[in-house]
């Protein structure tokens, strides 16, 4: 029977031709475009001193920022002490389902660093790229750079990167996971791979060759 559409329906104007439904469809890299809300992230730093109120935890609102300026709904930071208490919070965001987790501090040689360790023990496996990418940058600016020693992995659809405990260490890192993080999050929650080089790729999807 003919007559006017019902509001519900989505029915266009009359004289208009409505596009194509998305029915659920996403672009890869968009944090916060289409059906779903942004990725959530949490930032966690590790720190005897900051977490029994010695000084300020720096190192985790700069987290914060830089995940929200990546376009995540990010949470924290949640200020912890070193070893066991890393863990914890790591298997909690997992559990919680966030899509990214970034640590700072612990990653170092001395005795109480202990961030990689625990780190580990929660990732179902390694990314060593992110973590070799991020020591790179750090050593074009101080060779003790080389002494970080941050993992980043993925568990269940979390991924978990351990940046150092510097301000310049969380700098640098976030400087390479501006170039990645989404890209990353967006493969692991089973996003499409972007076009091959040469290729014209979907709107929002950078291409294969595309640094970003």
């Amino acid at each position: 029977m003919s007559g006017p559409q019902q509001h519900e329906t989505g029915a266009p104007p009359h004289g208009h031709t409505a596009p194509p439904a998305p029915h659920g469809h996403r672009e890869p890299g968009q944090a916060t475009a289409g059906a779903r809300p942004p990725y959530r992230a949490l930032a966690v730093t590790a720190s005897n001193r900051a977490s029994a109120g010695v000084y300020a935890d720096k190192g985790g609102p700069l987290l914060v920022e830089g995940l929200r300026d990546l376009g995540f709904a990010a949470d924290g930071p949640r200020v912890v002490p070193d070893g066991e208490p890393v863990r914890k919070a790591l298997q909690e965001a997992v559990e919680a389902g966030y899509a990214v987790v970034l640590t700072t501090g612990g990653t170092g040689i001395s005795p109480t660093d202990r961030t990689p360790e625990v780190t580990r023990d929660v990732l179902d496996y390694e990314i060593p790229g992110i973590a070799e990418a991020i020591r790179a940058e750090g050593l074009t600016k101080v060779p003790t750079a080389a002494l970080s020693r941050g993992v980043a992995g993925v568990a269940g659809r979390t991924l978990i990167v351990n940046l150092p405990g510097s301000t310049g260490g969380v700098k640098d890192g976030l400087a390479v996971l501006s170039r990645l993080l989404t890209h990353a999050v967006d493969q692991i929650h089973g996003g499409d791979h972007p076009a091959e080089p040469g290729t014209s790729p979907q709107p929002g999807v950078p291409r294969g060759d595309d640094p970003r």
